[in-house]
């Protein structure tokens, strides 16, 4: 029993450590934050596989809110349960609200340095680029299947064509997966 304790204690403290670094060091939100959980829990700390964490990204994806808070509590409470969950989503969390009250401070006394205006609009194709990265990184891993990745582009096209609200994406995703036999 003591070592499956020092064992929880210790995940715990790999996940307040890990999605720390992750919210403190990435630019661009939630999806940005994906490949780097991925790399982070999966390839490097092998605390999950691959398998594990898309399912468990589709799953946050399902939930309102933001998409790296909800990965973040669901990875933690998967490998830690509740106190997991906790800390998962603070370590994600304290570093925004770091950063936020220094960006705040910031740009109230110098919020027209066209310096500080370039190197926010440089940062904009670093984010895109991230975010396109953890896409691909992820397509790779969980459209496998002929099928999985025609569903894939049909959704895509409901999605960005249609307009078609996520909700309704998620929900004819996970019923087709129900109708359909592997």
């Amino acid at each position: 029993m003591d070592i499956l304790i020092k064992r929880k204690r210790g995940i715990i403290k790999v996940l307040f450590v890990s999605f720390f670094q992750i919210g403190a060091f990435t630019w661009g939100g939630g999806y940005a934050m994906v490949p780097l959980i991925q790399r982070e829990l999966v390839q490097k700390k092998r605390l999950m596989n691959d398998d594990d964490f898309i399912n468990i990204l589709s799953i946050a994806q399902s939930f309102p809110g933001a998409i790296a808070i909800n990965t973040a509590g669901l990875v933690g409470n998967r490998l830690a349960g509740f106190p997991g969950l906790l800390v998962a989503i603070f370590g994600s969390v304290l570093p925004s609200f770091i950063i936020m009250i220094a960006a705040a401070t910031i740009l109230y006394h110098f919020s027209g340095l066209a310096l500080l205006e370039r190197f926010f609009r440089g940062a904009i194709p670093a984010v895109v680029a991230l975010i396109a990265t953890g896409i691909f990184s992820i397509a790779k891993r969980a459209l496998k299947r002929r099928f999985d990745l025609i569903l894939s582009g049909l959704l895509f096209v409901l999605a960005l064509v249609f307009g078609f609200h996520p909700f309704w994406i998620i929900l004819i995703g996970a019923l087709t997966g129900l109708v359909r036999k592997s």
